[in-house]
């Protein structure tokens, strides 16, 4: 006897898919991320895991870029913004240069949230290479700036060179994790990396003398020394720097 086939199945009585949105969308390329990598996260991939047509995405997100600042926007719902909410009372005089470095400071705490930012990117090593130029522009992400710019405020920094110096004090945090993250996948970036080292600690102090001083001293330091000094620096060149007239 012929074997029988099988009703189709009608779709009606198929569950009914979620409606997309956008929170939904993130959401799953958050998770996507996490399982499988930032290179994974394209918009056939994602558009497969949610069931539906590429097509369908464009309609909530613009592209890849956007998505992955989407991503960015998600995580930094996590970063804890605490360090610009102590009370500045903390300190007996907030601008006395004894208390610079001491942990109520307003540049400290700057330096902490900073290298709190630059922390999780470490985390999403794709993310922060991605994160050089598709930047969010959510609450979180705008927390973040306001954070950042009522700590300058409130160390008396001009509201000018505020303006400028939060954007080259977040540039740098994402900088150096995207430039950690090379060397962390590229065994041959890290080879290079001891290569130049070896060459410097290897100079001849008679044409290049100042790098036979301090030759082994540019390489002193952890990365977290090496990443607040850096902050440090930025910060008090923003208070001590001012703007030029525009010509």
């Amino acid at each position: 006897m012929p074997r029988r086939s099988s009703p189709p199945i009608s779709r009606r009585d198929r569950p009914a898919k979620p409606a997309l949105t956008y929170e939904g969308i993130v959401a799953t390329a958050v998770r996507l991320m996490q399982a499988e990598g930032l290179q994974r996260v394209t918009m056939r991939r994602l558009a497969q895991e949610l069931d539906t047509g590429a097509a369908s995405l464009y309609v909530y997100v613009a592209n890849t870029a956007e998505l992955h600042a989407a991503i960015l926007e998600d995580l930094l719902g996590a970063l804890d913004l605490k360090p610009a909410s102590i009370s500045a009372s903390n300190n007996d005089d907030n601008n006395n240069n004894d208390n610079d470095n001491k942990p109520g400071d307003w540049r400290e705490r700057l330096v902490t949230l900073l290298v709190t930012y630059t922390q999780l990117l470490f985390q999403h090593p794709a993310l922060a290479r991605s994160a050089l130029v598709a930047r969010p522009s959510g609450p979180n992400y705008l927390a973040l700036l306001e954070a950042v710019l009522a700590l300058l405020h409130e160390g008396e920094v001009p509201d000018a060179q505020a303006a400028w110096g939060v954007d080259v004090l977040l540039q740098v945090a994402t900088a150096t994790a995207a430039e950690q993250s090379v060397r962390d996948e590229d065994d041959a970036a890290e080879a290079e990396f001891a290569a130049m080292v070896d060459a410097v600690r290897n100079t001849d102090p008679s044409s290049h003398p100042r790098l036979a001083a301090i030759g082994d001293d540019l390489f002193s330091g952890d990365p977290e020394e090496r990443l607040s000094w850096a902050f440090r620096a930025l910060i008090n060149g923003a208070l001590a720097t001012p703007r030029l007239p525009a010509h």
